[in-house]
């Protein structure tokens, strides 16, 4: 190879190099396999995967290199200019043939019951590049399976040793959990102490193995892939809006794997958007309409369920209506509920269902960063938040900044376990957040000669008592700095509904609860889990007429309302969401509907034709579509459109002094313990709560109170001790947790679960049981 660049017109930071006579630039450093990817020229292998680091221990992947005398691993073997590649001369086939031969001594001859059959590597490249007959007579060897929790499934003896998901969870996941042990013949793959896989992100293992050493556990022997029709869908479990698709084989959804984006979740997908398909199936799914009769349900055709419904909304209009809308709900569905509203007279309309503090009139708004330059951060500051449980894969782009030298800080009641090490880590109570972000020296000083700083603010922020306080703090403090300002919404798609206009124009969420209506719509709520104050919640519904649009007719749905109508979760409609980034992206019908239940926007429709309200004129969703306002719709798989947020609707939220005057005071009581909320993982919603493999995850600990030691001392209660937890909302008795990763002077619990369901946020007495 010569000294002199082969193409001295090409970039500097790139050489020529000749891949089975193609002529190709690649960038220096790049390795053979690379550039042949780049270039559509196949090269087989399997340790080998573009987002992990390079092994090189499987040795599929060698090719014949000019002036070489020996085949090198193309995935290891870094470009030089004018280097002379074949990937399939005699010499490179020979190689690969007999690599292939050695991998299939060991692997055992049970294809036809491998649920990895019809999508394994192996099985492919064996068609290639096995031989027909084995010349191995001795005998197999046999690696006994190892329980890895609820969600992965292993048959180790398939295990080829590609090292692929010992990467993954100590490259991606951050969590270390799986490993070689013992050498040669002896190798075998899993993790050193027998314990289930605790990473948020464990499914991954099952996408990156190159054959069925592990596989699905909730969809095994349920299909082969032959049968199944993919779906692109989107996770509506957290607002990233991860792409994915839903396998489905004659309408039932069996499966969920990810769809690649590298702007959103790259080509991961976190557990609770992987498995969450099982709720759709819960025993209490809402099947047919439903109507109270004398106090006791009986089911009944759509035409009377609407008509009851309609009866109630035009009965109670106006001022005495409130409108209550999941922040998971669809634009589409949101559209027509601001409609209705507005047709109806009412201002009381608002998905905020889980934000106490909303003094300041906070809506959800876009991050001022896009989710891939997280990554290429220099400084992260974590504010209220267990970003590995509330966003897995945002989490694991923070992992990635820090991997490159990023500097994370954490401000929380909690030091949570991280799957990065922490710069600075400052524990404190909710109400002490706001003063942190303002006064901190050791905080102000991380952020000093940082250029791409980013503030993340969470869920335990968002749904404090001092969140207006704890908003205006990073906002300033991210100004203060050149920080962008990230504020998750909460609600997979809160910014979408919040560009509908689905917001107040007098009451918000908790002035509706605090000054109850005569009458509510509840969309897509389960009411006795999903709002921030379950009992003033309870206690306004149960005082009123309430029609309910449900996709479980679950025992709370049942206590409050008067009627249910039966609707389609996201995996069984056409849908449009917006991400956290503004990323505005659409998701078709999966699933089939359930029973009598129907997409939400064709209920909407029909209800609305009842009351004779203008805008609901149309049959079609595109129809209704064109209807809406205009904005950049992303049709599926859209990648592009934005939204930066803001009211598209005639609706606009109540003035600040309004807000102020109508919405319920959160100064904290003297004395007791700060509570500290957010939700647990796999709790965060209805269809999550249903999935049972979910619920049996190790990470889903159930309820509980954690408190400093010293707290627990004081107030006399030690390690899973009972204890009574109160305040104004309600009682609770929980087991006790202690821990110094805890605020003094804070208590830590999960919502989602109905033990703490009685609890708000603020203070709480904790007393022994």
């Amino acid at each position: 190879m010569s000294a002199q660049p082969v193409n001295p017109d090409l970039p500097p930071d790139h050489v020529t190099v000749f891949i089975d006579g193609v002529e190709l630039a690649a960038p220096k450093g790049s390795m053979i396999i690379q550039a042949a990817d780049r270039a559509g020229i196949a090269i087989p292998r399997f340790c080998y995967h573009d987002k992990l680091a390079i092994a090189a221990n499987c040795r599929m992947c060698l090719v014949e290199v000019e002036k070489m005398p020996k085949p090198a691993p193309a995935c290891a073997t870094p470009v030089m200019d004018g280097m002379k590649v074949s990937t399939r001369s005699d010499k490179a086939l020979k190689s690969q043939r007999n690599v292939m031969e050695f991998l299939l001594i060991n692997h055992p001859l049970d294809c036809p019951i491998c649920d990895q059959g019809g999508e394994c590597e192996l099985q492919d490249l064996s068609l290639g590049y096995g031989r027909s007959v084995s010349r191995f007579a001795e005998r197999k060897r046999v690696v006994a399976d190892e329980d890895m929790g609820p969600l992965v499934s292993t048959e180790m003896t398939r295990c080829i040793q590609c090292t692929r998901c010992i990467r993954f969870t100590a490259e991606i996941a951050g969590t270390y959990e799986l490993g070689g042990m013992q050498r040669g013949e002896n190798l075998q793959i899993g993790t050193y102490d027998g314990k289930p896989l605790t990473t948020e992100l464990s499914g991954n293992v099952i996408d990156v193995c190159p054959v069925g050493a592990l596989t699905n556990k909730v969809f095994r022997f349920r299909a082969r892939p032959w049968e199944l029709i993919a779906k692109e869908s989107l996770g509506y479990h957290d607002p990233l809006g991860s792409n994915l698709f839903l396998h489905v084989r004659r309408g039932e959804v069996l499966r969920a794997v990810p769809r690649d984006n590298e702007a959103v979740n790259e080509c991961w997908l976190s557990d609770r958007d992987r498995y969450s398909h099982q709720g759709l199936a819960a025993a209490d799914r809402a099947l047919r309409p439903l109507l109270k009769d004398g106090g006791e349900w009986r089911e009944a055709s759509w035409e009377e369920a609407l008509a009851k419904a309609a009866g109630i909304l035009r009965d109670n209009a106006a001022d005495d209506l409130g409108v209550l809308v999941h922040p998971a709900t669809s634009d589409e569905e949101g559209a027509l509920l601001a409609r209705m509203a507005e047709g109806l007279g009412t201002g009381n309309l608002d998905h905020r269902i889980v934000q106490p503090d909303l003094s300041d009139g906070a809506v959800a708004e876009p991050f001022a960063m896009p989710v891939a330059e997280i990554a290429s951060s220099d400084v992260v500051v974590i504010v209220g938040s267990n970003l590995r449980h509330e966003l897995p894969l945002v989490n694991q782009r923070v992992r990635q900044a820090w991997r490159k030298g990023a500097r994370v800080h954490a401000v929380n009641p909690v030091e949570f376990e991280s799957t990065f090490d922490l710069a600075g880590s400052h524990v404190v109570p909710p109400s002490r957040i706001a003063g942190m972000l303002g006064g901190d020296e050791g905080l102000a000083a991380a952020l000093d000669g940082a250029e791409r700083a980013v503030v993340i603010v969470g869920a335990i922020a968002e749904r404090s008592p001092h969140a207006a306080a704890i908003r205006a703090a990073a906002a300033a403090f991210a100004a203060r700095y050149g920080a962008a300002l990230c504020r998750i919404p909460q609600g997979a798609n809160a910014l979408g509904l919040t560009h509908r206009g689905v917001l107040p124009a007098s009451r918000d969420a908790a002035a509706m609860l605090a000054e109850p209506r005569a009458a509510y719509v509840l969309y897509g709520i389960e009411p006795g889990l999903d709002f921030a104050d379950q009992a003033a919640a309870l206690k306004a519904l149960g005082g009123a007429q309430v029609v309910a649009f449900s996709h479980f007719a679950c025992e709370s749905t049942r206590a409050v309302a008067d009627v249910i109508l039966p609707i389609g979760a996201l995996p069984e409609i056409d849908a449009t969401l917006t991400n956290l980034e503004g990323r505005v992206q659409r998701c078709v019908a999966a699933g089939r509907l359930p029973g009598e239940a129907r997409a939400g926007w064709r209920v909407l429709r029909a209800l609305g034709g009842q009351l004779q309200l203008s805008g609901f004129e149309f049959t079609e969703l595109a129809e209704l579509r064109a209807s809406m306002k205009p904005r950049d719709d992303g049709e599926p798989g859209d990648r592009d459109s934005r939204v930066t947020g803001g009211s598209d609707g005639s609706r606009v939220p109540a003035s600040a002094e309004d807000r102020r005057d109508s919405h319920r005071s959160h100064e904290d009581a003297p004395g007791g313990l700060e509570l500290a909320v957010a939700p647990a993982i796999y709790r965060a919603d209805a269809v999550v709560r249903r999935a049972a493999a979910l619920q049996s995850h190790p990470l889903n600990l159930g309820p509980r109170i954690a408190l400093h030691p010293q707290d627990a001392g004081d107030i006399g209660v030690a390690e899973n001790a009972m204890a009574k937890v109160s305040n104004a909302a309600g009682v609770a008795t929980l087991r006790v947790t202690v821990s110094d990763r805890v605020a003094r002077g804070a208590a830590w619990a999960e919502s989602g679960y109905g033990a703490t369901a009685a609890l708000a946020a603020g203070r709480v007495k904790v007393v022994a049981a």
